[in-house]
Protein backbone atom coordinates (compact mmCIF):
# COMPACT_ATOMS: atom_id res chain seq x y z
CA UNK A 1 0.00 0.00 0.00
CA UNK A 2 1.56 3.57 -0.77
CA UNK A 3 1.84 6.20 1.57
CA UNK A 4 -0.89 8.50 0.23
CA UNK A 5 -3.25 5.56 0.16
CA UNK A 6 -2.39 4.51 3.78
CA UNK A 7 -3.15 8.15 4.89
CA UNK A 8 -6.04 7.85 3.60
CA UNK A 9 -7.62 5.25 5.25
CA UNK A 10 -6.17 6.69 8.41
CA UNK A 11 -8.77 9.38 7.95
CA UNK A 12 -5.77 11.70 7.11
CA UNK A 13 -4.91 13.08 3.65
CA UNK A 14 -1.25 14.44 2.74
CA UNK A 15 -1.38 17.90 0.63
CA UNK A 16 -0.48 17.34 -2.98
CA UNK A 17 3.43 18.05 -3.09
CA UNK A 18 3.91 15.81 -0.31
CA UNK A 19 1.96 12.97 -1.68
CA UNK A 20 3.67 13.62 -5.07
CA UNK A 21 7.04 13.59 -3.89
CA UNK A 22 6.35 10.28 -1.93
CA UNK A 23 5.11 8.92 -4.75
CA UNK A 24 7.82 9.73 -7.32
CA UNK A 25 10.06 8.76 -4.01
CA UNK A 26 10.77 5.34 -5.13
CA UNK A 27 11.43 5.47 -8.39
CA UNK A 28 13.63 8.02 -8.01
CA UNK A 29 15.81 6.04 -5.41
CA UNK A 30 15.62 2.86 -7.67
CA UNK A 31 17.13 4.77 -10.33
CA UNK A 32 19.47 6.74 -8.84
CA UNK A 33 20.91 3.55 -7.13
CA UNK A 34 20.91 1.59 -10.27
CA UNK A 35 23.44 4.90 -10.96
CA UNK A 36 25.46 5.45 -8.21
CA UNK A 37 26.42 2.07 -7.28
CA UNK A 38 28.06 0.98 -10.72
CA UNK A 39 29.51 4.55 -10.90
CA UNK A 40 31.40 4.54 -7.81
CA UNK A 41 32.72 1.16 -8.56
CA UNK A 42 33.90 2.37 -11.83
CA UNK A 43 35.36 5.54 -9.86
CA UNK A 44 36.89 3.01 -7.49
CA UNK A 45 38.24 0.68 -10.50
CA UNK A 46 39.74 3.44 -12.20
CA UNK A 47 42.15 4.43 -9.21
CA UNK A 48 42.59 0.82 -8.51
CA UNK A 49 46.15 -0.60 -8.51
CA UNK A 50 46.63 -3.05 -11.58
CA UNK A 51 47.30 -6.30 -10.75
CA UNK A 52 48.46 -8.40 -13.80
CA UNK A 53 47.40 -11.75 -11.99
CA UNK A 54 44.37 -10.52 -10.83
CA UNK A 55 42.90 -7.31 -13.22
CA UNK A 56 42.95 -5.25 -9.84
CA UNK A 57 43.60 -4.89 -6.42
CA UNK A 58 41.91 -1.94 -3.93
CA UNK A 59 43.87 1.33 -3.96
CA UNK A 60 44.67 4.75 -4.96
CA UNK A 61 46.79 6.19 -7.95
CA UNK A 62 46.45 8.37 -10.67
CA UNK A 63 49.00 6.54 -12.92
CA UNK A 64 46.19 5.16 -15.30
CA UNK A 65 45.19 8.83 -15.44
CA UNK A 66 48.30 9.83 -16.06
CA UNK A 67 48.11 7.09 -19.02
CA UNK A 68 45.82 10.02 -20.77
CA UNK A 69 48.81 11.35 -22.42
CA UNK A 70 50.27 8.16 -24.21
CA UNK A 71 50.06 8.77 -28.06
CA UNK A 72 47.29 5.48 -28.72
CA UNK A 73 44.83 7.45 -26.39
CA UNK A 74 45.49 10.63 -27.52
CA UNK A 75 45.34 9.56 -31.45
CA UNK A 76 41.95 7.71 -30.49
CA UNK A 77 40.44 10.29 -28.85
CA UNK A 78 41.48 12.77 -31.36
CA UNK A 79 39.79 10.40 -34.00
CA UNK A 80 36.91 10.15 -31.74
CA UNK A 81 35.94 13.59 -31.44
CA UNK A 82 36.47 14.24 -34.62
CA UNK A 83 34.06 11.74 -36.03
CA UNK A 84 31.48 13.00 -34.07
CA UNK A 85 32.03 16.27 -34.63
CA UNK A 86 31.64 15.29 -38.57
CA UNK A 87 28.73 13.52 -37.71
CA UNK A 88 26.74 15.71 -35.66
CA UNK A 89 27.76 18.83 -38.37
CA UNK A 90 27.10 17.08 -41.21
CA UNK A 91 23.57 15.66 -39.93
CA UNK A 92 22.60 18.51 -38.81
CA UNK A 93 22.89 20.43 -42.48
CA UNK A 94 20.71 17.84 -43.77
CA UNK A 95 17.80 17.58 -41.05
CA UNK A 96 17.53 21.60 -41.01
CA UNK A 97 16.22 22.28 -44.40
CA UNK A 98 14.56 18.59 -44.37
CA UNK A 99 12.60 19.60 -41.28
CA UNK A 100 11.93 22.88 -42.31
CA UNK A 101 10.68 21.89 -45.57
CA UNK A 102 8.25 19.39 -43.40
CA UNK A 103 6.94 22.09 -41.56
CA UNK A 104 5.89 23.92 -44.08
CA UNK A 105 3.64 20.54 -45.66
CA UNK A 106 0.14 19.46 -45.16
CA UNK A 107 -0.96 18.81 -41.54
CA UNK A 108 -1.21 14.78 -42.83
CA UNK A 109 1.75 14.82 -44.51
CA UNK A 110 3.60 15.84 -41.67
CA UNK A 111 2.06 12.90 -39.20
CA UNK A 112 2.76 10.30 -42.14
CA UNK A 113 6.45 11.58 -42.12
CA UNK A 114 6.78 11.71 -38.01
CA UNK A 115 5.16 8.54 -37.97
CA UNK A 116 7.72 7.47 -40.39
CA UNK A 117 10.62 8.84 -38.92
CA UNK A 118 9.74 7.90 -35.06
CA UNK A 119 9.17 3.88 -36.66
CA UNK A 120 12.60 3.94 -37.70
CA UNK A 121 14.22 4.46 -33.93
CA UNK A 122 13.10 1.10 -33.88
CA UNK A 123 16.12 0.03 -35.59
CA UNK A 124 19.08 -0.61 -33.17
CA UNK A 125 22.79 0.39 -34.04
CA UNK A 126 23.59 -3.32 -34.45
CA UNK A 127 20.60 -3.58 -37.22
CA UNK A 128 21.64 -0.41 -39.19
CA UNK A 129 25.35 -1.34 -38.67
CA UNK A 130 25.03 -4.87 -40.52
CA UNK A 131 22.47 -3.43 -42.85
CA UNK A 132 25.08 -1.05 -44.52
CA UNK A 133 27.47 -4.24 -44.00
CA UNK A 134 25.50 -6.07 -46.44
CA UNK A 135 25.10 -3.52 -49.14
CA UNK A 136 28.47 -2.79 -49.27
CA UNK A 137 29.64 -5.94 -49.34
CA UNK A 138 31.13 -7.57 -52.75
CA UNK A 139 28.57 -10.43 -54.00
CA UNK A 140 25.47 -8.63 -52.83
CA UNK A 141 25.83 -5.14 -52.08
CA UNK A 142 25.87 -1.72 -53.89
CA UNK A 143 28.89 -2.41 -56.02
CA UNK A 144 26.57 -4.93 -58.28
CA UNK A 145 24.61 -2.12 -58.98
CA UNK A 146 27.16 0.01 -60.11
CA UNK A 147 28.71 -2.65 -62.33
CA UNK A 148 25.44 -2.38 -64.17
CA UNK A 149 25.40 0.92 -64.29
CA UNK A 150 29.35 0.57 -65.78
CA UNK A 151 30.73 2.84 -63.45
CA UNK A 152 32.70 -0.37 -61.89
CA UNK A 153 34.59 -2.88 -63.70
CA UNK A 154 33.65 -6.08 -61.09
CA UNK A 155 32.07 -6.43 -57.64
CA UNK A 156 34.16 -5.17 -54.95
CA UNK A 157 33.81 -4.87 -51.57
CA UNK A 158 33.00 -1.22 -50.34
CA UNK A 159 34.02 -1.67 -46.99
CA UNK A 160 35.73 -1.55 -44.53
CA UNK A 161 36.24 2.47 -44.84
CA UNK A 162 36.23 5.62 -43.62
CA UNK A 163 33.29 6.38 -46.06
CA UNK A 164 30.93 3.87 -44.95
CA UNK A 165 31.41 4.59 -41.41
CA UNK A 166 30.51 8.16 -42.39
CA UNK A 167 27.30 7.25 -44.25
CA UNK A 168 26.02 4.69 -41.74
CA UNK A 169 26.30 6.96 -38.62
CA UNK A 170 24.55 9.80 -40.68
CA UNK A 171 21.99 7.21 -40.92
CA UNK A 172 21.79 6.39 -37.66
CA UNK A 173 21.32 9.48 -35.69
CA UNK A 174 19.24 11.66 -39.02
CA UNK A 175 15.92 10.61 -37.60
CA UNK A 176 16.57 12.05 -34.37
CA UNK A 177 17.88 14.95 -35.67
CA UNK A 178 15.18 16.07 -37.21
CA UNK A 179 13.02 15.24 -34.80
CA UNK A 180 15.03 17.33 -32.50
CA UNK A 181 15.01 20.03 -34.76
CA UNK A 182 11.32 19.80 -36.03
CA UNK A 183 9.32 21.23 -32.84
CA UNK A 184 11.43 24.51 -32.74
CA UNK A 185 11.02 24.74 -36.69
CA UNK A 186 6.89 24.11 -36.51
CA UNK A 187 7.12 27.01 -33.80
CA UNK A 188 8.11 29.33 -36.33
CA UNK A 189 6.24 32.61 -37.60
CA UNK A 190 5.37 31.64 -40.78
CA UNK A 191 5.02 35.59 -41.28
CA UNK A 192 8.55 36.46 -40.39
CA UNK A 193 9.66 34.48 -43.35
CA UNK A 194 7.08 36.23 -45.67
CA UNK A 195 8.16 39.78 -44.91
CA UNK A 196 11.86 38.58 -45.56
CA UNK A 197 10.87 37.82 -49.21
CA UNK A 198 8.33 40.69 -49.60
CA UNK A 199 11.12 42.77 -49.14
CA UNK A 200 13.10 40.83 -51.68
CA UNK A 201 14.88 38.14 -50.08
CA UNK A 202 15.52 34.86 -51.86
CA UNK A 203 13.86 31.49 -50.28
CA UNK A 204 17.42 30.91 -49.36
CA UNK A 205 18.22 33.82 -47.77
CA UNK A 206 15.29 34.34 -46.29
CA UNK A 207 15.82 30.81 -44.98
CA UNK A 208 19.64 32.03 -43.67
CA UNK A 209 18.94 34.87 -42.51
CA UNK A 210 15.98 34.70 -40.62
CA UNK A 211 15.03 31.13 -39.74
CA UNK A 212 18.35 30.00 -38.79
CA UNK A 213 19.06 32.82 -36.30
CA UNK A 214 15.71 32.12 -34.97
CA UNK A 215 16.74 28.14 -33.96
CA UNK A 216 20.28 29.00 -33.61
CA UNK A 217 19.34 27.71 -29.41
CA UNK A 218 17.79 24.30 -30.89
CA UNK A 219 20.35 23.62 -33.74
CA UNK A 220 23.48 24.03 -31.29
CA UNK A 221 21.69 21.42 -29.21
CA UNK A 222 21.32 19.22 -31.55
CA UNK A 223 24.56 19.50 -32.82
CA UNK A 224 25.71 18.56 -29.31
CA UNK A 225 23.37 15.76 -28.91
CA UNK A 226 24.46 14.18 -32.11
CA UNK A 227 28.44 14.58 -31.23
CA UNK A 228 27.32 12.64 -28.33
CA UNK A 229 25.49 10.05 -29.54
CA UNK A 230 28.63 9.63 -31.70
CA UNK A 231 31.45 9.86 -29.51
CA UNK A 232 30.31 6.67 -27.75
CA UNK A 233 30.27 4.83 -30.76
CA UNK A 234 30.97 1.25 -30.58
CA UNK A 235 29.41 -1.01 -33.38
CA UNK A 236 29.91 0.70 -36.50
CA UNK A 237 33.50 1.73 -36.32
CA UNK A 238 34.55 -1.56 -35.21
CA UNK A 239 32.23 -3.36 -38.26
CA UNK A 240 32.31 -1.14 -40.82
CA UNK A 241 35.97 0.46 -40.14
CA UNK A 242 39.37 0.10 -40.20
CA UNK A 243 42.06 0.06 -36.81
CA UNK A 244 43.11 3.26 -37.59
CA UNK A 245 38.78 4.24 -37.22
CA UNK A 246 38.50 2.91 -34.15
CA UNK A 247 36.89 5.08 -31.47
CA UNK A 248 37.35 5.73 -27.92
CA UNK A 249 34.96 3.19 -26.60
CA UNK A 250 36.54 0.09 -29.00
CA UNK A 251 39.81 1.38 -27.18
CA UNK A 252 37.92 0.80 -23.55
CA UNK A 253 36.84 -2.62 -24.68
CA UNK A 254 39.66 -3.98 -26.15
CA UNK A 255 41.63 -2.38 -22.89
CA UNK A 256 39.26 -4.36 -20.33
CA UNK A 257 39.27 -7.17 -22.53
CA UNK A 258 42.46 -8.02 -24.57
CA UNK A 259 45.15 -6.37 -21.89
CA UNK A 260 42.93 -7.19 -18.75
CA UNK A 261 44.01 -3.13 -17.53
CA UNK A 262 40.74 -2.77 -16.30
CA UNK A 263 41.75 0.57 -14.20
CA UNK A 264 42.89 2.49 -17.37
CA UNK A 265 39.88 0.82 -19.24
CA UNK A 266 37.81 2.53 -16.05
CA UNK A 267 39.80 5.71 -15.75
CA UNK A 268 38.98 5.91 -19.80
CA UNK A 269 35.50 5.18 -19.22
CA UNK A 270 35.26 8.46 -16.38
CA UNK A 271 36.70 10.36 -18.77
CA UNK A 272 34.22 9.68 -21.50
CA UNK A 273 30.95 9.52 -18.66
CA UNK A 274 32.97 13.35 -17.60
CA UNK A 275 33.15 14.64 -21.48
CA UNK A 276 29.28 13.40 -22.01
CA UNK A 277 27.62 14.76 -18.97
CA UNK A 278 29.25 18.61 -19.24
CA UNK A 279 28.33 18.41 -22.96
CA UNK A 280 24.51 17.28 -22.04
CA UNK A 281 24.60 19.89 -19.06
CA UNK A 282 25.73 22.53 -22.32
CA UNK A 283 22.78 21.46 -24.66
CA UNK A 284 20.22 21.61 -21.85
CA UNK A 285 21.96 25.31 -20.89
CA UNK A 286 21.69 25.87 -24.91
CA UNK A 287 18.13 24.84 -25.00
CA UNK A 288 16.60 26.73 -22.10
CA UNK A 289 18.28 29.67 -23.26
CA UNK A 290 16.63 28.78 -27.33
CA UNK A 291 13.40 28.36 -25.22
CA UNK A 292 13.49 31.80 -23.59
CA UNK A 293 14.42 33.60 -26.11
CA UNK A 294 11.25 32.70 -28.03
Amino acid sequence: MSTAAFAATEGRTLPPPVAHGMTLFWPTLVIGLLFLIPFFLLVQVSFAHRDPGGLWSPGFEFTHYQAFLQPLFLETLTFSAFLAILVALAATALALPFAHFLTRMSRRAQVVWLVFLLSTLALSEVLIVFAWQVMLARRIGLSNILVFLGILDEPQSLSPNFGALFVCLIHFVLPYTVLLLYPALSRLDRQVTEAARTMGATNFRAFMTVTVPMVRGPLIAAVLLVFIFTIGTFVAPLVLGRPEHWTLAILIQRTALTTGNMPFAAAMAMFLLFTTVVIAIATAWLGGRGEIKR
